[in-house]
């Protein structure tokens, strides 16, 4: 591994740990959202979490991390991100993301997803869709001379063209033996910011977070989970990705 203004190029046998490491956190998610529907409380998603994390004897990334009291963020409908899992009982028509993240062999690995309830109003499996598909056009950016810029713009566009709004207060980044490496990865095009040019061997998380309706968020009283101000739905997905001469390799993508 080098570093190259400040952020760490990963060689080709530490790219093939990570993928290991984000091959199991996607097997964790796919097992969660086998196990979405009515009247299940969120704990139980932790509980599998933890459980897999045993089973394929890794650390859950999140536990502990700044003081973060769970294996897994689960957050439903207004909420963004960092969500508690509780006795809460999901319900027909909520949605419900996973965000979950593990350390294997010093890597880390990080992915999200959103999943419907049962049936879900038609506006809201097409913010399902619009966000899963705006990480696809971020992802589709991510090429060896382009700019970090041009990964953000991707998301923007998609998200905003649909007529949904893309939560700017939380940021993908970069991961490797850290969760969270330089360089932040924007789904939006800050004014004045400065670009960062795509190189072999960076590896990004990256995660559009996407509202129905505006793009203000509150944090509530524990200090973790976000909610929409306007307590409009909001969806998220995340995948960890790694540049490479040939192109992007989504190295959460248990197809890939």
């Amino acid at each position: 591994m080098k570093k190259v203004r400040g952020i760490y190029l990963k060689n080709d046998s530490e790219i093939q740990v990570m993928r290991e490491a984000n091959q199991i956190v996607a097997k964790i998610l796919v097992a969660m959202a086998e196990e979405v529907a009515p009247g299940v409380p969120t704990l139980h998603f932790e509980e599998i979490a933890r459980e897999f994390c045993r089973r394929f004897d890794v650390k859950p990334a999140f536990l502990g991390y700044n003081g973060f009291p769970f294996a897994l963020c689960c957050s439903v409908n207004e909420e963004v991100v960092h969500g508690f899992p509780s006795q809460r009982r999901l319900e027909p028509g909520d949605i419900v993301s996973f965000d979950m993240g593990v350390v294997y062999r010093g890597f880390y690995g990080d992915a999200a997803l959103t999943v419907p309830v049962g049936e879900v109003a038609e506006k809201t499996a097409d913010l399902l869709a619009v966000t899963r598909a705006s990480l696809w056009e971020g992802i589709g950016a991510v090429k060896v001379g382009g700019s970090l810029t041009d990964v953000s713009r991707a998301v923007q566009k998609y998200v905003e063209s649909r007529g949904y709004s893309v939560v700017k207060r939380f940021v993908g980044h970069g991961i490797g033996r850290s969760l969270h490496e330089k360089p932040e990865v924007p789904n939006f095009v800050a004014p004045g910011a400065k670009d960062v040019p795509l190189m072999p061997g960076m590896v990004l998380a990256i995660e559009p977070m996407v509202a129905a309706g505006g793009c203000d968020v509150e944090i509530l009283a524990d200090n973790w989970t976000a909610v929409t101000r306007d307590h409009s739905l909001s969806a998220h997905f995340e995948h960890t990705v790694a540049l490479t001469q040939a192109g992007p390799v989504v190295l959460s993508d248990l197809a890939a």
